[in-house]
This record gives C-alpha cells, sequence and structure tokens, in this order.
C-alpha cells in the first residue's frame, strides 16, 4: 500500500490519508444500505468500520507488485470525511491501475465522485505513469457509471451475471481509460 504524499486540495474537497480520527465519518459512510447496495459486504456495524479503517492504517508503505492508495475524502466545508475512494495499481510491465470508492449518501449527486476520480487518475497517470486505469461496477449502479463516464472513462465490457452478490446474479460494467486518451483530453495546447 502507498498512502499520498501530500493532502491534495480541489475547490470543495481535501485528499488525504486516512487517520484514526475518522473512524466516526468513516462508520456513518458504511452504516446506510444504499451505499453498501453494491458492495460485496453489508451494512458496516462501527466495529466492522474500525477493523476495515485499522487494515488501512496497517499496511506497509513501501511500493510494492500490488500496490493501494486508499484515499479519504475531506469535505473542506465541514472537515468531515465524505467518502472511502482507492487507487491500485500493478508496477510490473503492463502498468495497470483500478480507482472506485464510496460516498456517503447526503454527499451522492454533487459531483464529488468525479472530483475526486480526476485527481486519483493525475495521480496514476502522471506519478505512477500506469498505461490504462479501470474503474469496476455493478450494471445497475448508473451513478457510479455515470461519474467514471464523466472523468472520460469508456464502457470497455459487460460481463454477464459474472458474480453471485447478496444472492443474486449481478452484471459488471467495466469502464476504463489509456493514458494516450487522458492525455488527449488534458492537452491545452
Amino acid at each position: 500500500m502507498a498512502q499520498l504524499v501530500h493532502e491534495l486540495h480541489t475547490d470543495r474537497l481535501t485528499l488525504r490519508p486516512f487517520e484514526l480520527s475518522d473512524l466516526d465519518d468513516v462508520s456513518r459512510i458504511y452504516e446506510h444500505d444504499e451505499v453498501n447496495r453494491y458492495l460485496y459486504w453489508e451494512t458496516r456495524s462501527p466495529e466492522e468500520s474500525f477493523d476495515a479503517l485499522q487494515r488501512h492504517l496497517d499496511r506497509p508503505q513501501e511500493i510494492i507488485e500490488d500496490n493501494v492508495m486508499p484515499v479519504a475524502v475531506v469535505l473542506r466545508d465541514t472537515g468531515h470525511v465524505v467518502g472511502d475512494f482507492l487507487l491500485r495499481w500493478t508496477e510490473n510491465v503492463h502498468r495497470q491501475g483500478e480507482i472506485g470508492g464510496s460516498l456517503h449518501p447526503e454527499q451522492q449527486g454533487n459531483g464529488y465522485a468525479s472530483e475526486v476520480y480526476r485527481e486519483l487518475l493525475t495521480i496514476g497517470f502522471v506519478q505512477f505513469d500506469l498505461h490504462r486505469i479501470v474503474g469496476r461496477c455493478d450494471a445497475r449502479n448508473i451513478a457510479s457509471v455515470r461519474s467514471l463516464q464523466k472523468v472520460g472513462l469508456r464502457e470497455e465490457a459487460r460481463l454477464v451475471e459474472n458474480e453471485f452478490v447478496k444472492g443474486e446474479w449481478t452484471d459488471e460494467v467495466i469502464m476504463a481509460i489509456r493514458k494516450r486518451e487522458w492525455k488527449l483530453q488534458h492537452d491545452t495546447s
């Protein structure tokens, strides 16, 4: 696992590593059924949120073959953590990455996910020189698909009934963008 070296600031958000003091905010994110609906786990108790947060904090910080960078998303107006996002990548010849995350339900629909994804794409393509970054979602999670589309990812695959999640077969959408496509979107010359 790796961490952000410095906090990142957008107009509305601060992206930073998680801290143990984030427990109450993280618990509030995952206590809602609508947040967990498309995830592999059920609504989390405060104890389960503590265990998940502790796993973020206990992982080694060195860059290894398969890296995960958890990102706490803080609303600048309030100072509260409202999102749990990540960038995962490999250091091998393929240089593949993945982005994803969850937001507190009261903060959904405000464009925060796209704001975070823009920063994670920049880190992945600039700092880690990744070739391709994907976002994977349950096909029913239209809001997540749209957030990924807003930052330039396109649907690459739809895996039909490929996972059995919470008692039903679900489709998975794989969205992706390559570095050269991302660079074209950010070329201001």
